[in-house]
C-alpha cells in the first residue's frame, strides 16, 4: 500500500475521523505499517482534555500496541521517565490509585480510606497532561505519513458499497476504502446512521462538572488525622478520589514531581443527575463550590484554588450506541459510547480495541476485504468493555454511602487488574522471543470478552456476586453492611487471589507491594495458584518481576 493514495480510485486507505489520543494512536499504527491515512478534527492541537489517569492496564497494553505494531513512541506513555523527556515537563507523577469517603459536615475517617500502589516500574506511571501528550501522538502520526487536516469540519459522510466518503463543510470531498470514527460523542457517523441508545442502556447514571485550577491544596495538608494514620506513599502523588454518597471528586495534580512545570491540577466533580439534578441557578463553579463546602476536607483543599479555563458542566454522561461496526466502517472508542471517568477506564479502553482494530484492517486492507465478519470482534470487545465497566462502576456508586461494602468492592476492582495485566504481559513476552504473531490470539480467544481478567471463570463469578449484591442493595433489599462482609468474605476465602498483597484482608486498607511481596507472589502462582494461572509465572525465576 502506497502512502499517496488507496486503490479502486480511492485518494486513501483509510479516514480517521478524530485525532485525539484515540484517532492518532490508530493512524500512526496504520500509517507505520504501510496504509495511507486522512487523519480530519475540527479541532486544532493543541487542545484541552480530561482523561488524564493513567492504569497499569493502560500501561502495559501501550507497550503491547509499540511493539506489535513497531510504533515506539507508544511505549513512550508508559513510564514517567520518558513521558518528561520525549512530551516535556508538564506532566505529574501518578504512583497510587487514591480512595476517601467522605460524610457530610463530618471530618474523614481515617479507617474509611483505601490506597492502591501499582507495583514495580507502573509506581512511576503518570498524569498525562494531555493537550501535550495528544499532541505528542499527532506528530508521531504526521511523522509516519499521515496526512492530516485540522479544524476541517465534516457535514456528511456516504458509505459506498466499495468505499466510503467524506464530505466537508466547504464541499470538499475525500474518499477511502475503510472509514473510522473516533471523534467522541458527537460522532458524525453515530448520527448518520442513528445508532445512539435512546436512552443509554447502562444501568449506572451520572453526570460530571470538570476544569482545571490552581492553587488546589494537597490532601495530605488538609487532612486532620494523626501522621499514624497517613499511607505509606502521599495522597498527593496519586490520583485522589473524594467519595460521598452516589458521587466522587477527582484531583489529578500535574504539578506533584519536582521536575514538573506545570502548576494545573485536573479538578472535577462526578454525581448521580436523579439525586443532584443540576441548578438552574448556579454557575458551574459555584455549584462545585455548593457540594464542596458539604465535605470539611474537601472544601479545605479548593478553598485558594481557581479555575484557569471555563467549567464544563455535563448532562448524563452514558451514552451506548446499538451498533459499533458495519460495512466499511468503525465507531471506535469513546464514539461508540461512554461511562464514567471513576477507574480511569477511557485510555486503556481505547488501546484495548486499536489492538484488536489495527490488525483486522491492515489484513482487510491487503485483501481487499472487508465483510462485517472479519471485524466482529471488535464490536463484542467495545461493547463488552462498556457492559462490564458500567457494572464495575454502578455497583461502586452503590457502595460510596457504606465502608464495608465499598471496601469489598475497592478489592474485586484492584485485583483483577494484577493478574489481568500479567496475562497481557507473559503474551508480549512471548512475542518478543518468537516474533510470531500469534501469540495475540489468546488475547481474544476468552469467555469473558471486555473484562480485564476475562479468562479466569472464578474472578467472573466473583464478579457477578459483587454485581448482584450492590444490586439487592439498590433496590433496599439487602443492608450494605451485610453486603460487604458477605463478599469480603467471598474475596478472604477465593482461591485465585494471592494471599499476600492484603486483598484478601478487611482490615489492611493500603495495598502497596513491596520486591518481596512481588517475589512471594510470583513463587506462590508458579507453585500454588489455581493452575489455570501457573502461566503467568512463566519465565520468572522469583525476583520481581518487570511489571505488574
Amino acid at each position: 500500500m502506497s502512502n499517496e493514495s488507496g486503490t479502486n480510485g480511492t485518494e486513501f486507505d483509510v479516514i480517521i475521523l478524530g485525532s485525539g489520543i484515540a484517532g492518532s494512536t490508530l493512524g500512526a499504527i496504520l500509517a507505520r505499517n504501510g496504509a495511507s491515512v486522512l487523519l480530519i478534527d475540527a479541532a486544532n492541537h493543541p487542545r484541552f482534555a480530561v482523561g488524564e489517569s493513567t492504569t497499569p492496564h493502560t500501561l502495559v497494553l501501550f507497550k503491547l500496541l509499540a511493539r506489535r505494531y513497531g510504533v515506539p513512541e507508544l511505549e513512550v506513555l508508559t513510564s514517567y521517565e520518558s513521558c518528561i523527556e520525549e512530551i516535556g515537563t508538564t506532566n505529574g507523577i501518578k504512583r497510587h490509585f487514591g480512595f476517601m469517603v467522605h460524610h457530610e459536615g463530618q471530618e474523614p475517617d481515617p479507617l474509611e480510606v483505601n490506597q492502591f500502589n501499582a507495583p514495580a516500574k507502573l509506581n512511576q506511571s503518570s498524569h498525562l497532561f494531555r493537550q501535550d501528550s495528544d499532541a505528542y501522538l499527532y506528530y508521531a502520526a504526521v511523522r509516519y505519513g499521515c496526512v492530516a487536516k485540522q479544524g476541517y469540519r465534516v457535514a456528511d459522510v456516504e458509505l459506498g458499497d466499495d468505499h466510503v466518503t467524506v464530505v466537508g463543510q466547504d464541499g470538499t470531498r475525500h474518499t477511502a476504502r475503510y472509514l473510522v470514527d473516533a471523534s467522541g460523542f458527537r460522532s458524525p457517523l453515530a448520527q448518520k446512521l442513528a445508532l445512539r441508545e435512546q436512552p443509554a442502556r447502562f444501568k449506572h447514571h451520572s453526570r460530571s462538572l470538570f476544569t482545571h485550577m490552581v492553587g488546589v491544596k494537597t490532601t495530605d495538608e488538609c487532612l486532620r488525622m494523626p501522621l499514624t494514620e497517613m499511607p505509606p506513599v502521599p495522597w498527593f502523588h496519586g490520583t485522589m478520589h473524594h467519595m460521598f454518597p452516589r458521587g466522587w471528586f477527582w484531583v489529578i495534580p500535574f504539578n506533584n514531581e519536582p521536575r514538573s512545570r506545570n502548576q494545573l491540577v485536573s479538578v472535577g466533580l462526578t454525581l448521580d443527575e436523579r439525586l443532584y439534578p443540576k441548578s438552574a441557578d448556579l454557575t458551574p463553579g459555584e455549584e462545585f463550590a455548593h457540594y464542596a463546602a458539604k465535605f470539611p476536607a474537601v472544601e479545605r483543599i479548593f478553598t485558594d484554588a481557581r479555575a484557569v479555563r471555563e467549567w464544563v458542566s455535563t448532562d448524563r454522561l452514558q451514552y451506548s450506541s446499538s451498533r459499533t461496526i458495519g460495512h466499511r466502517w468503525c465507531l471506535m472508542s469513546h464514539a461508540a459510547g461512554f461511562l464514567d471517568p471513576l477507574f480511569s477506564r477511557g485510555i486503556s479502553n481505547t488501546a484495548e480495541v486499536i489492538n484488536a482494530l489495527s490488525w483486522r484492517l491492515l489484513a482487510a486492507l491487503k485483501d481487499d476485504d472487508f465483510s462485517e465478519e472479519r471485524f466482529g470482534f471488535v464490536e463484542k470487545l467495545e461493547q463488552g468493555l462498556l457492559d462490564f465497566n458500567d457494572n464495575m462502576v454502578n455497583s461502586s456508586f452503590v457502595s460510596f454511602e457504606n465502608y464495608e461494602l465499598w471496601n469489598a468492592v475497592f478489592r474485586v476492582w484492584a485485583y483483577g487488574g494484577v493478574p489481568g495485566n500479567l496475562r497481557v504481559e507473559r503474551l508480549i513476552d512471548r512475542f518478543e522471543k518468537t516474533r510470531d504473531d500469534d501469540v495475540f490470539d489468546a488475547l481474544e480467544d476468552v469467555p469473558n470478552i471486555g473484562l480485564w481478567w476475562p479468562d479466569q471463570p472464578a474472578y467472573r463469578a466473583l464478579f457477578d456476586h459483587m454485581v448482584k449484591l450492590c444490586d439487592q442493595v439498590d433496590a433496599g433489599t439487602l443492608d450494605a453492611t451485610v453486603a460487604g462482609r458477605e463478599l469480603m468474605a467471598r474475596i478472604g476465602s477465593s482461591e485465585f487471589v494471592a494471599p499476600n498483597f492484603g486483598f484478601r484482608e478487611r482490615d489492611v486498607r493500603f495495598i502497596t507491594p513491596t520486591k518481596q511481596m512481588l517475589k512471594d507472589m510470583m513463587r506462590w502462582i508458579a507453585t500454588e495458584a489455581p493452575e489455570d494461572m501457573r502461566f503467568l509465572a512463566e519465565g520468572m525465576t522469583f525476583g520481581a518481576p518487570a511489571t505488574v
